[in-house]
């Protein structure tokens, strides 16, 4: 390379000096008082700092460095003639997460603002309905009309004071659009600017402030306007874009999604379980195989003109707004949070939190949906649940879970009428081919005394456990294990920040390209998985970001360095590396087990060893003879300290087995899913009478439902163990909490009319009823009125019982009245008390009634 101050054009060979054109290309050295032309300014800055021009194509991307100056950025100005959905997706993570930074990340919400325009009509409606997504977070998005005029621009500028006092920004102008090509692959040139206020007489600086100056001034221009939904309808159905490219990505197209051969089985079983009359139902599938998209699928195909997804964290529904938008690209998507209430939204994504409290549901009538989807809501308060489902009457509610076996759906079947509709586990999804093979080693976690940190609640002391595992024996027995088993690109679980620093900067001393990457981290998670698709790094030490909500198809190996407390984390987890992709043979898993009763839930969720101890007592024997079934290409090796560990846990009654069941479910367990469990409720009621006497003697019945338990003995007990030859007492008392019947007494016609639109959602039950009602749905209520007083009504209020026995209810002015006296400081305990018993009790039924059935 020639020298700064020797810089000039070089003719070609057996060719004249071009001197017309010379004095441009001469640097400043050569011709002295004559100011430094724009293209010297770029040959030296490009022979100082080669990154200053980011030439495109597979070396030189534009997305990496967009991606970082996004991340740092406390101020976002984007200005582009067109955005397609393709290329927006690939900016979408790193945008949302800048206008709403984690919790513990200590940084405010990034201001942005985007200007892009309905030019040649090549953006792509989807993508405006995501940059509403955006919009609704607190971006500012505004559309360049161009009636009279075209709009070229392709400008991205940051403005960062996070870490000085001194502001300092960053400019890209060039030629990429926001697409796929553009960002990635195609070859695309964008002229780097950086600027500081510390240097404020730089060419750069005022480059840098007067693009800022054209931006606001196109930011406030009459011709740009807000983006708004009615704006996205009107485009939409104007919109003629052309045929051919006029530019590199004008033309992608995202391919309409199609479903999977199980989504398809499980949209199959939808419309027969609703053809059947059901108007709940829950779908159970493994991490990876597509639930959300499933309910979009299944929402779309029934013509569900409003939509409401309910789930418990903001990851799972910025990712449902994605997938419904995807499937429904014409539909409004909106957000109902703490911050967020769009109520005129088609698709209305909804925090449990915040929907499920009485004030906000007020605000909807019954029938606003008439598709509801529940996704994951084993997380939350089954009550908290209850009213929301109470209130409304959609046409359809869709349970979605990934939970692996019937243990944990007791609460959730009992929402959705214990009608089981679909299951597919991770192990059918492998062998369907939807999810990589994996290789699994469980690697006896011997450097950590896990008996020594203290155990509250199901859960380790998370100081205590970040201490002990933030340590240079076990940083080196999971590098040996690492160094041994692993893969290419790997994504390791950590306790906690401290934790996961100490890890990467272990390996890093071991001469390994490591980060670690969480809420607040100076690499962004973003930039963090592209350096790892491109080989930059091998390992990400991650803490609680990649549990749920990204797809992960380049991790090949999954490092679980850290207790989990669920069976459904766990999974969350080790599918990051499920996701299939063309140069991945199999999944590798390094999961380091400690003694400790933490760990039982894995073989349990992977393997459904069963959720006892004598089940993985029976696990561990078949684990040591190899004689596991597995799906195709995946192999399970565990250390020999840990197959003897498991089997020496033969149980020894209730209590172990209610302990081991607690362990694994992170809480105390309900009679149901003691029940499910497989555990003999005979022998514990003997000993200890009624279930609640038996929690209480496990020290799991908090202050005030220990109270409310033991006030309320008596009924308690009738309800667990009252006679049952039909279902009709447990409809009756379930009809009477969703009326909140303990509250205000309701009127007998009342309660018999939420008793008929129980039946009509728990077809399973119409057998029960006497022939000439079995028709459910065309009942009339006065026939039903007199049946239903002959029956529970009857029966709880004291007709059918023996001389002596307590009448619990009474029939005053009409109303079904308690004979006893719930105080409104405990109502809300008292059922749901009362609601755990009677689900139990359904449970029960239904066992009963399958295994008195013909074969």
């Amino acid at each position: 390379h020639p020298s700064k101050n020797s810089f000039q054009k070089r003719s070609p060979p057996n060719r004249p000096p071009d001197t017309a054109h010379r004095e441009c290309w001469t640097t400043p050295d050569s011709r002295p008082n004559r100011p430094e032309t724009w293209l010297n300014a770029l040959a030296h800055r490009r022979h100082a700092a080669p990154d200053k021009l980011i030439t495109g194509g597979r070396h030189h991307p534009f997305l990496p460095a967009l991606l970082a100056a996004i991340r740092r950025a406390s101020e976002i100005d984007l200005a582009v003639a067109f955005i397609k959905t393709t290329g927006l997706r690939l900016l979408l993570p790193d945008l949302l997460e800048a206008v709403n930074p984690p919790a513990d990340s200590g940084r405010p919400p990034a201001r942005l603002r985007i200007i892009t325009s309905d030019y040649l009509d090549i953006t792509d409606p989807e993508a405006l309905r995501l940059l509403m997504l955006l919009q609704e977070r607190g971006a500012m998005v505004r559309l360049y009309e161009t009636t009279a005029s075209s709009f070229h621009l392709k400008a991205y500028l940051f403005l960062s004071h996070y870490e000085s006092g001194n502001r300092s920004g960053t400019a890209f102008i060039g030629s990429s659009n926001i697409s796929r090509q553009a960002l990635q692959d195609g070859l695309e040139w964008n002229y780097r600017i950086d600027a500081s206020e510390t240097d404020p007489n730089s060419p750069e600086y005022d480059g840098f402030q007067e693009t800022r100056s054209r931006f606001e001034e196109l930011f406030a221009d009459p011709a740009t306007v807000t983006l708004s939904h009615t704006w996205i309808d009107t485009y939409e159905q104007l919109r003629r874009p052309p045929l051919l490219p006029v530019a590199p990505g004008s033309n992608e197209r995202e391919k309409p999604p199609q479903p999977s051969e199980i989504q398809r089985e499980a949209l199959a079983s939808l419309t027969l379980t609703r053809a059947n009359g059901y108007r709940r139902g829950l779908v159970v599938m493994a991490t990876g195989l597509g639930k959300t998209w499933l309910a979009a699928f299944d929402s779309s195909q029934i013509n569900a003109r409003r939509l409401l997804f309910v789930a418990h964290r903001q990851e799972i529904l910025l990712q449902a707004e994605e997938t419904m938008l995807r499937i429904r690209s014409r539909t409004r998507v909106g957000f109902y949070t703490g911050e967020v209430k769009d109520k005129e939204a088609d698709i209305l994504c909804a925090s449990v939190q915040t929907l499920g409290r009485l004030e906000h549901l007020q605000r909807f009538a019954p029938d606003h949906f008439d598709y509801i989807v529940v996704d994951e809501f084993h997380h939350a308060a089954a009550t908290t649940y209850r009213r929301l489902l109470a209130h409304f009457r959609p046409r359809f509610l869709l349970g979605l879970t990934a939970t692996p076996d019937r243990t944990d759906q007791s609460d959730i079947l009992s929402l959705c009428d214990e009608n089981l509709v679909f299951t597919c586990d991770l192990l059918r999804g492998i062998n369907a081919g939807l999810l990589a093979p994996f290789h699994y080693y469980g690697i006896y976690d011997g450097s950590v005394d896990y008996q020594a940190i203290p155990w509250r609640s199901g859960r380790f002391d998370p100081e205590k456990l970040s201490h002990k595992l933030a340590t240079l024996a076990r940083a080196r027995h999971a590098f040996k294990e690492w160094r041994q088993y692993a893969q290419s690109r790997t994504l390791a679980f950590c306790a906690s920040i401290r934790h996961a620093e100490f890890m990467a900067r272990s390996f890093q001393q071991m001469g390994i390209a490591t980060a670690a990457v969480y809420g607040g981290s100076t690499l962004a998670r973003g930039e963090a998985l592209e350096q790892l698709g491109a080989g930059k790094l091998q390992v990400l030490f991650t803490v609680d970001l990649f549990n749920e909500g990204v797809d992960l198809p380049a991790i090949d190996t999954v490092m679980l360095l850290r207790p989990t407390e669920s069976k459904v984390l766990f999974l969350q987890q080790i599918g990051r590396g499920l996701r299939k992709d063309n140069d991945k043979e199999h999944l590798v898993i390094l999961d380091f087990i400690g003694n400790h009763q933490a760990f039982f839930h894995k073989p349990q969720a992977l393997f459904q060893a069963g959720s006892g101890y004598q089940a993985l007592a029976d696990f561990a024997r078949k684990a040591e003879s190899g004689i596991l079934i597995l799906p195709k290409g995946c192999y399970v090796n565990y250390d020999l300290e840990l197959i003897r560990f498991l089997k020496e846990l033969d149980g020894d009654g209730a209590r172990r087995e209610y302990e081991a069941l607690r362990d694994s479910l992170g809480r105390r367990p309900t009679l149901s899913e003691f029940y499910r469990s497989g555990v003999a409720l005979g022998p514990l009621r003997r000993r200890y009478g009624h279930w609640f006497t038996f929690v209480e003697a496990m020290d799991d019945l908090e202050s005030t439902e220990k109270a409310c338990a033991q006030r309320h003995a008596a009924f308690l007990g009738e309800v667990e163990t009252t006679q049952m030859t039909r279902s009709f007492k447990m409809i009756l008392l379930e009809a009477l909490q969703e009326l909140d019947g303990f509250e205000q007494p309701p009127e007998v016609s009342e309660l018999a009319r939420q008793s008929l639109s129980i039946f009509q959602r728990r077809r399973k039950l119409i057998p029960d009823l006497k022939q000439d009602l079995q028709n459910i749905d065309e009942v009339k209520p006065e026939a039903w009125l007199r049946y239903w007083q002959g029956n529970p009504l009857r029966a709880w209020t004291g007709g059918n019982r023996r001389a002596g026995s307590k009448n619990w209810f009474a029939i005053e002015q009409d109303r079904f009245v308690p004979a006893f006296q719930v105080d409104s400081v405990e109502r809300e305990v008292f059922a749901s008390l009362v609601q755990e018993l009677v689900d139990y009790r359904h449970a029960a039924y239904e066992t009963r009634r399958k295994s008195s059935s013909p074969a």
